[in-house]
């Protein structure tokens, strides 16, 4: 099978892959990167376990073909917070206890940066319909709202 080279922005650092016209995001980043925060479940891209960041937008890295994000920046779990400390929205889940088995939660976090990114006070009814393409089996979702209104809260006061 023919390589495709693909240039990507990877947690803000340039990588290049060899590529099979096949080989999927996930797949990339959690065997060929060592990201396994990238988790792979219905291998469908309808559960959000494997949700990444291309260019700031929320995508299913299972159902995501490689050669379809070349040139583009892609921020995974591991590459959010800068340093060691921990982003906005991780603290939000910590302090707000918003997960159980945290299988979900890295797809989830992203999510809701993304979320945020374009609307930085959302309603719990625009909270839960971007949260629609993550399910947690664990929770009530009750601890996650909160942890999005919690971050939100303190992304505004960061910004102001």
């Amino acid at each position: 099978m023919t390589e495709i080279g693909v240039s990507v922005t990877l947690n803000g650092l340039p990588r290049q892959f060899q590529v099979a016209s096949n080989d999927v995001l996930a797949d990339v980043l959690r065997e060929r990167c060592g990201l396994t925060g990238c988790k792979v479940a219905c291998d469908q891209g309808v559960c959000g376990a494997c949700t990444v960041l291309v260019n700031g937008r929320p995508v299913a890295a299972c159902a995501t073909f490689m050669f379809a994000v070349d040139g583009s920046e892609i921020t995974t779990i591991e590459g959010l917070a800068p340093g060691d400390g921990l982003h906005p929205v991780q603290e939000a889940f910590v302090t707000c206890g918003a997960f159980q088995c945290g299988f979900c939660t890295p797809g989830m976090i992203l999510s809701i940066v993304a979320l945020l990114g374009e609307e930085p006070d959302p309603d719990e009814q625009t909270i839960r319909r971007w949260l629609a393409g993550n399910l947690c089996r664990c929770t009530g979702y009750g601890t996650i709202v909160a942890a999005v209104r919690a971050a939100s809260m303190r992304e505004t006061a960061l910004t102001a």
